[in-house]
């Protein structure tokens, strides 16, 4: 047995040091005047960035709101926030892929429009609509064909891509949205009503 072992490990060594003379000696020789010499260049994309690194894809680090507030007046009117945006850390350039919403447990998605058009239902009926654009692009709304879940958008269209950190003039995208909401007998304060799901992917050939 521990012959076995002892000659397994000369075996061992024997191979590593074959690889390093191969290794050491992989070079072209130009031997003449006016001959070409090849270099190969390589490509490993690794965790440090160093030659000997752990393999490693380029890191996605994109950042989306954790809240879309939404305050309605006594009058129905609809106010949001004017600063939400998407921004994209990553090296690499990255597009919204898709969106959708899906109504908290109480409440139902209905047609976005005019707040008029829920004047007719009950109060407390927990209704909204809802509306969202990216990057200046077309707004997506609500429909009243699904009262708990909607695809607003389904592929990326324009507006929804962000180039990489290092152009700090596209890396970003705003979020323009509104909502009409159905009357509420008592005063709410930071009521949980959806969610909203963004789809983030690398924006790839």
């Amino acid at each position: 047995m521990k012959n076995t072992k002892k000659i397994i490990s000369l075996v061992l060594a024997i191979c590593m040091m074959a690889s390093l003379a191969i290794g050491a000696s992989a070079a072209n020789t130009v031997d003449t005047s006016g001959g070409t010499g090849t270099s190969s260049v390589t490509l490993s994309s690794t965790a440090d960035g160093s030659l000997g690194g752990d393999p490693a894809a380029t890191k996605m680090s994109v950042t989306v709101p954790t809240v879309l507030p939404i305050a309605v007046g006594t009058d129905g009117s609809v106010a949001t926030a004017s600063d939400a945006k998407i921004v994209n850390n990553s090296f690499g350039a990255v597009k919204v892929n898709s969106v959708s919403i899906e109504a908290a447990q109480g409440w139902n998605l209905t047609a976005f429009g005019d707040k008029a058009t829920l004047a007719k239902e009950k109060v407390d009926s927990n209704k909204f609509g809802f509306s969202i654009s990216l990057g200046n692009g077309a707004a997506q709304v609500t429909d009243n064909k699904n009262a708990s879940k909607q695809t607003l958008l389904d592929a990326a269209v324009e507006g929804c891509f962000m180039s990489g950190v290092g152009d700090t003039s596209a890396n970003s995208i705003g979020i323009a949205y509104d909502a009409i909401v159905t009357p509420v007998s008592e005063a709410v304060t930071n009521t949980a009503i959806a969610s909203v799901l963004f789809i983030i992917a690398w924006d790839a050939v």
